[in-house]
């Protein structure tokens, strides 16, 4: 059997680091309260605002994964007498709202089958029949490989100002586009092991003025996810509490290697990816999950159709350097005609399922 230093994860995240990210992490240690510091958080900012096409607001830096920046909009940007509007199509936006709801704000939901997208019509019934105070997407649907069509949305959006648009784009973000100024967006939320191809433990958020001024109404913010603590830090180009700097340095150099490639070199890459890892699973005879015209970009999801035996195939993979997912949620870990994860990979698996 061949020897290999590490797994190489085909998986949806955390992903493959690669080795100048890993040693980007290993920089000597600096004060988090040092002029250091704050030229390091001050040097992200604009590499940051570029990377979210975004020229108005900042870019806030949180200790945690995305689902703490859940916390932060759910709580800072809806009141109590407020009513949020989540849009539900897989495990990851399901959580938020159930997040929303843990934090005590009144929360409908607009739910589909999973696999499915949420159409833009939906979203605009569902405005023209309630007022909410914020309106919640993920943008690409990670346990379902679906990419909601934020870009209609916020069309839609602009015709309620009163209500905000909290998008997550965890899985999109610098594999597909997210345009937060065009977009309208006034929290983009995301963290470093998907796309942005960053070891798990940082996360990063664009804020407007707009979800700032609507926080300085709500009453129990918190602390740990305060956007206004974050944001009187951020004026002082520092965090309320202690940052992950070693992530931060490897941000920095990833950042660097991104836009000397291009957003826009990237995002065709990445399109280009996607359409042989479709062409690979047609030629295998996998059936694509994701409703047809929303399928993502970044990761693929795929029928188990043919009745592949996944735990066989990962000890298969594992003993020549590498892994895949079998389904996260309600679909992981099932087999013969289950709806599992899949990307290219030689044709010849182990297979105790097919008849």
């Amino acid at each position: 059997m061949a020897e290999h230093d590490h797994i190489r994860l085909f998986i949806p995240g955390p992903v493959e680091v690669r080795p100048e990210i890993l040693q980007a992490q290993t920089q000597w240690m600096i004060g988090h309260r040092s002029s250091d510091f704050a030229a390091l958080y001050e040097r992200l900012q604009p590499k940051l605002k570029q990377s979210f096409r975004t020229e108005a607001g900042r870019v806030f830096v949180y200790t945690s994964s995305a689902t703490g920046i859940w916390e932060s909009a759910s709580r800072n940007l809806v009141r109590d007498d407020q009513r949020i509007l989540h849009l539900v199509c897989g495990a990851f936006s399901e959580r938020w709202a159930e997040v929303s709801a843990l934090n005590g704000k009144q929360v409908d939901q607009i739910e589909v089958e999973w696999g499915r997208a949420i159409h833009t019509e939906q979203l605009a019934e569902a405005l023209r029949g309630q007022h909410y105070a914020a309106v919640a997407v993920v943008h690409n649907e990670t346990s379902t490989g679906v990419m909601n069509p934020v870009w209609e949305y916020a069309e839609v959006m602009r015709a309620y100002p009163e209500t905000l648009f909290l998008v997550d784009a965890v899985s999109s973000y610098l594999g597909a586009d997210v345009r937060v100024d065009d977009w309208g967006i006034d929290v983009c939320l995301i963290s470093s092991q998907k796309a942005m191809a960053l070891p798990p433990g940082i996360a990063f958020a664009a804020v407007s003025d707009r979800a700032l001024a609507r926080a300085a109404t709500v009453a129990n913010r918190g602390y740990y996810f305060d956007m206004l603590e974050l944001e009187k830090s951020h004026k002082k180009n520092n965090t309320p509490s202690t940052p992950p700097i070693s992530l931060m340095y490897a941000a920095d150099r990833q950042l660097d290697d991104v836009l000397a490639e291009g957003l826009d070199n990237r995002m065709e890459r990445h399109k280009q990816m996607q359409q042989m890892t479709h062409d690979w699973a047609a030629e295998a005879g996998l059936e694509r999950f994701a409703e047809a015209g929303f399928e993502s970009i970044t990761l693929t999801t795929l029928h188990n159709n043919l009745g592949i035996d996944f735990p066989a195939m990962n000890k298969f993979l594992k003993s020549r350097g590498m892994m895949i997912s079998d389904g996260y949620g309600k679909s992981k870990g099932r087999r013969c005609g289950s709806r599992t994860w899949a990307t290219p990979s030689p044709p010849n698996w182990p297979n105790s399922c097919r008849t």
